[in-house]
């Protein structure tokens, strides 16, 4: 009889606290400061030094361990094929909840891959701009379901980022305006062949339908070399959005040309209303029914606690 232990729900997951990630660090050299930082994080989503140096210079570490081996097994291949070098990116997701700190999270790792010693070129990509503009939305009756899959031009998203994958030369994204809440006509961003390609979003780990007809439709995630998932519990995500939205109400909101600008207009207690009622309404069903459901396909999981800090990290070892 075999009497060793068992264990039960074994987790695909190393889950580490802040202070034992810290240490994994190593040597990774710091080149932002907080000036740096003033400039990188977003409205209501704090980051200091102490955040950079214990959560993100080692996610950098990993990263650079990633992308090597990467590169490396993409080279034998193509040695093995007899095909000429192509410069191919590596593609790192970061998703999550409205409010979580995704746009932050983004941007600090950009800022730090882009200083690696070899000094790639990392170019970062929001979702953002691959919703449907507001007039598909409003004739098909989703402006209230914005932000959900529906609300995406996927089958645009999923060229993008094959064109991105495959090494094509000066590849276009479509632009998005928060402050006008849409996509901005005639504008884009033009990717050329960087070395590392940041993807943010709130469903970019999202898989696609089941396969109808035997056909299998690919996905976004297929895509992906890296994911990172920013998670927190819902009190604190709907805290921090009711937040952000009674601050851009005496900010951006205050803009003659914001979308949101009648919210700025009413007392702070009908603003507050809405804020409650967008929350309850739309991104409390989007989280549940289709953001959370996408963590675990992540790969590394950064665990946000009551003041925006990362109290646990989890990375995925299977």
């Amino acid at each position: 009889m075999d009497d060793r232990p068992r264990i039960r729900n074994p987790s695909p997951y190393a889950t580490f606290t802040r202070q034992d990630w810290a240490k994994l660090r190593a040597d990774t050299p710091l080149t932002l400061d907080a000036a740096d930082l003033d400039r990188l994080s977003s409205l209501n989503d704090p980051i200091d030094v102490d955040e950079v140096e214990q959560i993100y210079l080692p996610i950098s570490r990993l990263l650079a361990f990633y992308v090597t081996a990467r590169q490396q097994l993409f080279r034998a291949t193509q040695r093995f094929l007899g095909h000429g070098e192509t410069r191919v990116p590596y593609v790192i997701a970061v998703a999550g909840s409205v409010a979580v700190g995704k746009s932050t999270t983004a941007r600090v790792l950009r800022a730090l891959l882009a200083r690696w010693p070899a000094t790639p070129k990392v170019d970062l990509v929001t979702t953002d701009g691959f919703l449907l503009p507001n007039a598909v939305l409003q004739r098909e009756g989703l402006m209230n379901r914005k932000g959900f899959p529906e609300s995406y031009d996927v089958q645009a998203l999923i060229r993008f980022i094959s064109d991105i994958k495959a090494g094509k030369r000066e590849v276009t994204a479509p632009v998005y305006s928060h402050l006008v809440y849409d996509v901005v006509r005639g504008e884009q961003l033009v990717i050329d062949r960087p070395d590392i390609v940041i993807i943010e979003g709130l469903n970019v780990l999202q898989t696609g339908d089941k396969p109808q007809n035997g056909r299998v439709t690919p996905f976004v995630s297929d895509f992906i070399d890296f994911g990172i998932f920013l998670d927190a519990d819902e009190p604190l995500l709907h805290r921090w959005y009711v937040e952000r939205f009674m601050r851009l109400r005496e900010t951006a909101f205050r803009d003659p040309q914001s979308y949101f600008r009648k919210y700025a207009q009413v007392s702070k207690t009908e603003a507050m209303e809405q804020a409650e009622k967008l929350w309850a309404d739309i991104n409390l069903p989007n989280l549940r029914e289709n953001i959370r459901p996408t963590r675990p396909r992540a790969d590394l999981i950064l665990k946000k606690g009551r003041s925006h800090r990362i109290d646990e990290v989890r990375l995925r070892k299977i």
